[in-house]
């Protein structure tokens, strides 16, 4: 028969799960809780939110500022042009087309400088685009600094043969330092590419400084036919009369050219 169980024996019998009952402080305490991290789910949300908006808007604001200092250029603005390029770069700080178009607004103010601070930005953010390459070739140009403009426009034409702008800015910074044969020769492809007024007029000067007077009033004559009021042109075709003797020319044109420059 078997010996009847012993409560007192039973040592591992399972005990009654006794719950502690909650205080008024602990509910208070948890439901607080709750509402931080509520409350910091909200300002997390909140704040991405707002980043993503101001990622939104920034481009859209600063594109507005950068229109704004187009047509300030364009009506030869420039100080305030250049306020509200310094906005679309504050807005979006690679902004490649601010920092090219501030830059040629310093040029306009005859700010080198800043110019070419720039322009060379504009060139790390864009290295495969010739054209702040030109700009700043420019610049060095007007600050008369010829070896780098060289540099520039060469550095240009590597990334596009076709650029006549380049072979116009590099004739005549070879002429600048004295070298009419090299200039001649990117003259003659500025002009085979874009056969315009100032292309013409450069390679004519270029032909009158070798004393190809000739060739160089025939240069001038095309200048006149795409300008027809430019006083300059008349004039540097009266030069190149003069050296061959035709001074009747000369004198017409010259005459033409003081109506024209208001003299």
């Amino acid at each position: 028969m078997p010996d009847p169980i012993d409560s007192k024996a039973a040592p591992n019998s399972a005990s009654p799960l006794v719950l502690v009952p909650l205080t008024a402080q602990d509910a208070a305490r948890r439901r607080r809780r709750i509402q931080l991290l509520s409350l910091a789910a909200l300002l997390a949300l909140a704040a991405g939110a707002g980043w993503i908006y101001k990622r939104a808007q920034n481009p859209r604001e600063a594109q507005a500022s950068f229109d704004a200092g187009q047509r300030l250029f364009a009506d030869a603005r420039y100080g305030q042009a250049i306020l509200y390029f310094d906005r679309a770069i504050l807005l979006v700080p690679d902004h490649a087309e601010a920092y090219l178009q501030r830059g040629k607004a310093y040029v306009a103010q005859y700010d080198g400088e800043h110019a070419v601070l720039d322009f060379t930005k504009a060139i790390e953010l864009r290295p495969l685009d010739p054209r702040p390459l030109l700009e700043r070739g420019r610049a060095y140009f007007l600050d008369k600094k010829f070896e780098p403009a060289i540099d520039d426009a060469t550095t240009a034409l590597a990334i596009d043969r076709n650029l006549a702008a380049a072979y116009n800015l590099r004739g005549m910074a070879q002429r600048s330092l004295g070298k009419p044969q090299q200039a001649l020769a990117d003259f003659q492809h500025a002009v085979a590419l874009s056969p315009d007024a100032d292309n013409y007029y450069q390679r004519g000067a270029t032909y009158q400084l070798l004393g190809q007077h000739r060739l160089a009033i025939a240069d001038f004559t095309e200048t006149i036919g795409f300008v027809p009021d430019l006083a300059q042109g008349y004039f540097a075709r009266a030069e190149s009369e003069r050296a061959l003797g035709d001074d009747d020319a000369a004198k017409r044109d010259h005459l033409q050219g003081r109506i024209l420059d208001g003299r």
